[in-house]
C-alpha cells in the first residue's frame, strides 16, 4: 500500500510555483495599480474643478445714512467705501478716491484731493488741476431715498 498523505515532488513545485509572481505578471500588477491611482485621483479633481464655487460679488450699493447729516461745504471721505461726498450749495456730488493714474487713494486736503503715490493733484469738486493723471476722479451715483437716506452706487455702470 503507498501512501498517499505526501504528495510526490514534482507536485509539489508545481504547488509553490503557482503561488509565486512572475515579473512580468508584477509588472502588470504594478502598472495596473498605478493607472487606478491616478484615474481616481484625475477624477477627485475634475471633481474639484467643476464643484468651484466663486467668491461672491462685492458690495456696490451703500447707504450712507440721512442727507440733512452732511454739512453744506464739506467734503466728508467715506474710507470703507473708497468715496469722498462733496456738499457744495445745495448740491451733492460723490468721487471715487482712487486716482486714475495707478489706483492709489487719494487723500482730500484744503485745496481738494491729492494723490500721495505720484503728486497728482485734483480740485474739489474731483476734476484734475495738475498730473501725472490725465484725467479727474471718477463721479460715482447718487441718489436720495423718500425716507432721506443717501445712497452711493460704486459700480462702473
Amino acid at each position: 500500500m503507498t501512501d498517499t498523505s505526501k504528495p510526490a515532488p514534482s507536485l509539489l513545485k508545481t504547488r509553490l510555483s503557482e503561488n509565486t509572481l512572475s515579473r512580468r505578471d508584477f509588472l502588470s500588477l504594478a502598472w495596473k495599480g498605478l493607472l487606478g491611482i491616478s484615474g481616481m485621483l484625475g477624477l477627485g479633481m475634475l471633481w474639484r474643478y467643476l464643484s468651484y464655487q466663486p467668491y461672491p460679488a462685492p458690495v456696490t450699493v451703500f447707504d450712507l445714512g440721512i442727507v440733512k447729516e452732511i454739512p453744506i461745504g464739506a467734503i466728508v471721505t467715506v474710507p470703507e467705501v473708497q468715496a469722498a461726498l462733496i456738499n457744495t450749495t445745495g448740491s451733492l456730488q460723490a468721487v471715487s478716491l482712487v486716482c486714475p493714474h495707478l489706483g492709489c487713494t487719494v487723500k482730500a486736503n484744503n485745496n481738494g484731493f491729492a494723490c500721495p503715490c505720484h503728486g497728482s493733484q485734483f480740485n474739489p469738486d474731483g476734476s484734475l488741476k495738475r498730473g501725472p493723471a490725465t484725467k479727474g476722479l471718477r463721479v460715482l451715483k447718487l441718489e436720495i431715498r423718500n425716507d432721506g437716506h443717501l445712497i452711493l452706487d460704486t459700480s462702473e455702470n
